[in-house]
């Protein structure tokens, strides 16, 4: 199960991937924003990224105006790996080499079918592990002191 959440400015992307989740019949739950209306990007991240370094979720998708406020705002979250990916490399690759748990992007940023490639490649890559693992426990050591 997938957590999900945007901005404002991510509200309508938001909308389009989690229509795409349906198609797939991947299970999500909406942490909002629920209209266009006016919200501060670090609760809905906050939200999201305390449910998925719970383990509550799979992992998780977060959406503003650019990607990069959500992304920041969810790497404070203690267990977090967000990345912001505009491409469907980098959304592979994170998963594959970074063993991220949330991925943004943002809503101004790109469009709803190139956001759906890159939820696609994200969702269907693999942590490797291997060399990978020992540069990621890394990262994970450094939040921890």
């Amino acid at each position: 199960m997938i957590a999900i959440g945007a901005d404002h400015g991510g509200f309508e992307l938001k909308e389009a991937v989690k229509k795409h989740l349906e198609e797939r019949k991947i299970e999500y739950k909406d942490f909002g924003t629920y209209s266009g209306e006016a919200v501060d990007y670090p609760v809905i991240a906050k939200s999201v990224g305390e449910a998925v370094a719970k383990g509550e979720f799979e992992c998780g998708i977060l959406v503003c105006g650019t990607g990069i406020g959500m992304s920041i705002a969810a790497n404070k979250v203690k267990g977090i790996r967000a990345a912001c990916c505009s491409d469907t490399f980098s959304a592979r690759f994170t998963k594959m080499h970074n063993n991220t748990n949330i991925l943004c992007f943002g809503g101004r940023v790109i469009g709803a079918g190139l956001a759906i490639d890159v939820v696609d490649a994200y969702l269907d890559a693999s942590f490797e592990g291997g060399r990978h693992e020992k540069r990621v426990n890394m990262i994970m050591e450094i939040e921890n002191n």
